[in-house]
């Protein structure tokens, strides 16, 4: 027997259920605090949150499109006829994976980036968010490509498509139908991996907020907004991330 999807109506009153349930935790538990609110002073401060909101979302997306291009070329390394570049991009991904992001921001900033005379933080953090995130990145791509069955390359080769003719108008278009839903939570990661970034000083969001909590001792009052921050930027990537995943299994 097959399950009937819920009505809108049935939707609409379960997650209100839901929330109400997730509201009354929460403010119950801030309500055995006792803890005296201070929004007056935070609100003095809202210029530099808006600033580092507007920041983070210029090296997320900055580093959205440098990720994904790095990603894409050492997922197609991955797959090359030349085995120094292979292991090149295997030892790449494996190191990057297997380390903290952290880590890697300071070696950048302060070996790396020293070494090539770069003294932007502004770069030398794209860059490095960008490298981080492009590793996982091409994970999910080199996946999707081999999910590619072998006949259709071998029907590729049989019509005389070369391979880059073949990528283009046999690969490519299947694996971004696959790969969607994935780089999709990937995308919101890295959102929330650029508040590292802070610890370089770079102006983005968690790094505002830090200096706000510092300047009025208002902790939640600071950090309750940040996360809210966040949620905005990651809500829609997450919801959008859902609804790919329920096409894909339609077309399945």
């Amino acid at each position: 027997m097959q399950n009937r999807e819920p009505s809108f109506a049935a939707r609409a009153l379960n997650f209100a259920g839901a929330f109400l349930l997730i509201a009354l935790l929460f403010t119950f538990s801030f309500h055995q605090l006792a803890y005296h609110w201070n929004w007056s002073g935070i609100w003095n401060y809202r210029q530099l949150f808006i600033t580092g909101w507007l920041n983070t979302v210029v090296i997320s997306l900055v580093s959205l499109c440098v990720s994904t291009m790095i990603g894409t070329l050492f997922a197609l390394a991955r797959r090359s006829r030349f085995l120094l570049l292979r292991y090149i991009a295997r030892i790449y991904v494996e190191t990057i994976r297997g380390t903290p992001l952290l880590v890697q921001i300071l070696i950048f900033y302060y070996v790396v980036a020293d070494a090539f005379a770069i003294e932007n933080r502004y770069v030398v953090g794209v860059l490095t968010l960008s490298v981080f995130e492009a590793a996982y990145m091409s994970e999910i791509i080199r996946a999707g490509i081999e999910s590619v069955g072998k006949s259709q390359l071998e029907s590729a080769r049989a019509i005389g498509l070369t391979t880059a003719q073949t990528y283009r108008f046999v690969i490519f278009p299947q694996t971004i139908r696959q790969i969607l839903p994935p780089l999709a939570g990937q995308f919101a990661s890295l959102i929330k991996d650029s508040s590292l970034l802070s610890i370089i000083g770079f102006n983005e969001f968690a790094h505002n907020v830090q200096n706000v909590a510092s300047y009025t001792y208002s902790n939640f009052e600071s950090f309750i907004p940040l996360a809210v921050g966040y949620l905005v930027l990651t809500l829609p990537i997450s919801l959008w991330t859902q609804s790919l995943e329920r096409r894909h299994r339609f077309e399945t």
